[in-house]
């Protein structure tokens, strides 16, 4: 069989290399960052002093005190990694990745500062009500409360925050339409839509997913997807998006969350103990000056589990890639638009196998081609 843009070994170009080399240190550094800021917050007692300036603007009410204290953590953090994010923001254009306006990005930053002041408001006022609550089980009562509301965001992201930074319009493409619906209820799901992502105003990469929980299931494609790509490599796209639902990825993944989430809890709860009871850090369970010891609890967890993350995470991408082989008439549109990915996001094809094993969420273009072309081969041989 003759793939067009199949090879396999196709090697990265250096700018792909640096490109994704300086990402991988960008992250770097905003961990390090953030872990050197939590350290700091606890270390030199600034926390503490935060919490009595939280009180003070609060009047002694201690649930705004919360909301206060979260809002100049929030102030802080994004003060000192703005530098690393404007960077970030400059190096998409150094690659011609994006067109967007310094003003456009400012507003985004701005908006994406409030989400998180509302969301971590929240979560984080919801733990210290369990905390005074029940002081015992707070980590527990706490779990199922984030779960559910875990599991509520899922839902309401594809008609709440989606938009907040997106603009979406129902795809007007009929016959695309149709032809992904239909793919859709061969996967046994119910799509609700199919909208264009006018993913373009933020960036020249290329994107697809399947959104969303029940009732706001839809699909959504990328603007500069819908201009590159054909019909045929479109649907390859969605398939293996579809992939995910056959197999219960979504289901599973949220069970792998809680897993994760209650260990994550546990930890805090006994690392908390430890600092009230054992060394004193704080007066009580209940102060919350100890929320950069919780954040930095929850931080260490993440990074220690993130090559094992990682790992489960290409495992289902590679049972999405099957799903998309098997539902497909040829795997060549597959190949070509997993290459005009790779293109067009300026991917690495070939990464090191300590860079795929610890930081990918994803096999390698060059692993995702050549399943591709052994599964085509073995089709073929079957026949």
């Amino acid at each position: 069989m003759t793939v067009a843009n199949s090879n396999s070994t196709v090697t990265d170009s250096p700018e792909a290399r640096r490109y994704n080399r300086i990402k991988r240190w960008l992250e770097f550094a905003d961990l390090a960052v953030g872990f050197g800021l939590l350290l700091i917050l606890l270390l030199t007692g600034w926390s503490a002093r935060l919490r009595d300036l939280a009180l003070f603007g609060a009047h002694q009410n201690y649930s705004l005190a919360v909301l206060f204290y979260v809002f100049l953590l929030l102030v802080i953090g994004k003060v000192i990694s703005f530098g690393l994010e404007y960077y970030g923001f400059r190096l998409e254009h150094t690659y011609h990745l994006s067109d967007q306006r310094l003003r456009a990005w400012f507003w985004d930053e701005a908006k994406s500062f409030l989400l998180s002041f509302v969301l971590a408001g929240v979560v984080v006022e919801l733990i210290y009500w369990t905390i005074r609550f029940s002081p015992q089980e707070w980590w527990l009562i706490a779990w199922v409360v984030f779960i559910a509301l875990f599991i509520l965001m899922a839902q309401v992201a594809p008609i709440v925050l989606f938009p907040i930074f997106y603009k979406f319009s129902p795809l007007d493409n009929e016959d695309l339409k149709n032809r992904l619906v239909k793919l859709g209820e061969k996967a046994g799901t119910r799509v609700r839509g199919v909208y264009e992502w006018k993913l373009s105003e933020k960036t020249k990469k290329a994107n697809a997913a399947l959104t969303g929980l029940g009732a706001t299931r839809r699909i959504i494609l990328a603007d500069t997807l819908l201009q590159n790509y054909s019909a045929d490599e479109i649907e390859a796209v969605l398939a293996h998006e579809l992939g995910h639902h056959v197999h219960r990825h979504i289901l599973k993944s949220i069970f792998v969350q809680a897993a994760v989430t209650l260990a994550g809890f546990w930890l805090a709860s006994e690392v908390l103990l430890y600092a009230v009871d054992r060394v004193r850090w704080f007066d009580a369970l209940s102060d919350f000056a100890n929320l950069p010891l919780l954040v930095l609890v929850s931080t260490v967890l993440s990074v220690l589990l993130m090559p094992v993350l990682n790992a489960y995470s290409r495992f289902n991408e590679r049972q999405a890639d099957r799903y998309c082989f098997q539902s497909i008439r040829s795997v060549d549109p597959f190949i070509s638009a997993m290459n005009k990915l790779a293109d067009q996001n300026l991917a690495e094809r070939t990464p090191s196998q300590w860079v795929e094993m610890l930081f990918h969420s994803h096999p390698s273009i060059s692993n995702r081609v050549s399943a591709a072309l052994g599964w085509a081969a073995s089709r073929a041989s079957a026949r």
